[in-house]
């Protein structure tokens, strides 16, 4: 074993969201409406809602159709690097790219504006501009004259760019409860679902109008929103507006001349489906890590809202800044303007945590994981200090008791730090052998709300 660090600098990260010290769900809105019944629409397939057949594309597939895919290929091999002008300028030129929608986007792309920025497979040409706004549903986008589009100019320009360089855009977007003189008001389905595809074709075509360069825009429906309060966003509206979206695109592989995407005269960007969000909440068990509100694992606690139960969390956001990553990492349009390499690879599988469980199970008997020693593993090399982090995601089933969470801290001598639970504290221990001297960090935590 690597020798005990004398002074050795450290750093205790205690992640709140995942040790239950900040706000439980019990405080959210409507925590027991964890599944509404309906089914995804990735799962759907040739299921049917209200008469309508699921899928992303038709037929009931998630799939792009051939000829719809091959021409977002063509049109993603056409995202350069552009100067000012909008011409290729591969050595200084900038892809930008915007994200267009409510609070919930903004939010949302605020986090993954982190996450990208940190991303080694981005390609370092792109400029990201987070251009939605709170407040300004579909309804508001879809008027030429309203704000949103100059605070979004403004937005592109603070970042650096030209309207000539923006060229890929996410769109996220809803309608309101207000649009349409309030929920009580609203129309069955389908007519809520028609109304948001005709102000998202609305919206579609100003934006190419603005930026006579965007080719491509990626469009996702809402997350889940039964825990909203009902005068806030009820399903199953939110579920419904993802027929819109569908209905939207393929609208544009109809050939409506309005939406049409290429030649001089194109009125439009090539539309496509980015990440689709939604999920039955905690699926038909309500149970965090049971039974998912969707086949690929994904699901959304309470944990994943604010209080109101409609804007996402810190937990929630990153769970669709993930999503989105992962989406422009791996798609075959994307990718190829997104990553600085496209190898040509198969994709890599989508990381943990994008609701498929990835976690060992112990059972506080006899269980342990070792792990083989090596230098990262200590404050030192035994010729210099450094600083040593530890970062754990634990859902313990109880906090009473002692339990052991990671350690380098055997019998005898070779003792240098362990981090455990004992007796509702968690607790981080660090040991100098040859001085004899040990400091502690403590915090109390309840159990509660860990789930």
């Amino acid at each position: 074993m690597a020798r005990a660090n004398h002074g050795a600098v450290v750093t205790l990260v205690l992640l709140a969201p995942l040790i239950g010290l900040m706000a439980t769900p019990a405080e959210a809105q409507h925590c027991s409406a964890t599944s509404t019944g309906n089914v995804p629409l990735t799962d759907l397939g040739i299921g049917t809602y209200n008469g309508f057949m699921g899928g992303l594309y038709p037929n009931g597939s998630n799939a792009r159709p051939a000829a719809h895919e091959t021409a977002g290929l063509n049109i993603a091999d056409t995202i350069q690097p552009l100067d000012a002008a909008g011409q290729i300028d591969t050595l200084n030129g900038r892809i930008g790219f915007v994200s267009i929608g409510m609070s919930l986007t903004n939010q949302e792309f605020e986090v993954f504006e982190y996450a990208s920025a940190a991303d080694p497979l981005r390609d370092p040409h792109i400029t990201t501009v987070n251009g939605a706004q709170d407040g300004h549903s579909a309804f508001q986008w879809a008027d030429p004259n309203h704000v949103s589009w100059s605070v979004l100019a403004s937005a592109v320009e603070s970042r650096g760019l030209t309207a000539a360089q923006v060229q890929v855009a996410w769109i996220k977007q809803t309608v309101r409860g207000s649009d349409v003189g309030g929920w009580s008001a609203y129309p069955p389905f389908p007519e809520p679902a028609l109304l948001f595809q005709t102000k998202l074709r609305e919206l579609i075509q100003l934006l190419k109008d603005r930026y006579p360069n965007i080719r491509i825009a990626y469009l996702s429906s809402r997350i889940y929103g039964q825990y909203a309060i009902s005068t806030n966003y009820p399903e199953p509206i939110a579920y419904e507006e993802a027929f819109g979206v569908r209905w939207l695109i393929e609208q544009q592989m109809a050939g409506d001349p309005a939406l049409r995407f290429t030649g001089p005269d194109a009125e439009a960007p090539y539309l496509a489906w980015g990440p689709y969000l939604w999920a039955d909440g905690l699926g038909s068990d309500g149970v965090v890590g049971g039974v998912p509100g969707r086949s690929d694992g994904l699901e959304y606690s309470c944990a994943d809202f604010t209080s109101d139960g409609l804007h996402p969390s810190e937990a929630g956001r990153q769970k669709v800044a993930d999503q989105l990553l992962h989406f422009l990492q791996t798609d075959t349009t994307s990718r190829r303007w997104y990553l600085a390499s496209d190898t040509g690879e198969p994709p890599p599988p989508p990381p943990p945590g994008g609701g498929a469980a990835h976690y060992v199970e112990l059972d506080g008997t006899n269980d342990v994981v070792l792990v083989a020693d090596h230098d990262s593993l200590s404050f030192t090399t035994g010729s210099q200090d450094r600083p040593l982090t530890f970062e754990l995601w634990i859902r313990p089933d109880s906090m009473a008791g002692k339990h052991n969470l990671v350690s380098k801290w055997l019998d005898g001598p070779n003792q240098e730090y362990r981090f455990y639970i004992s007796s509702n504290t968690l607790r981080l221990d660090l040991r100098d052998p040859s001085a004899q001297a040990t400091v502690s960090a403590y915090v109390t935590a309840s159990q509660a709300g860990l789930a």
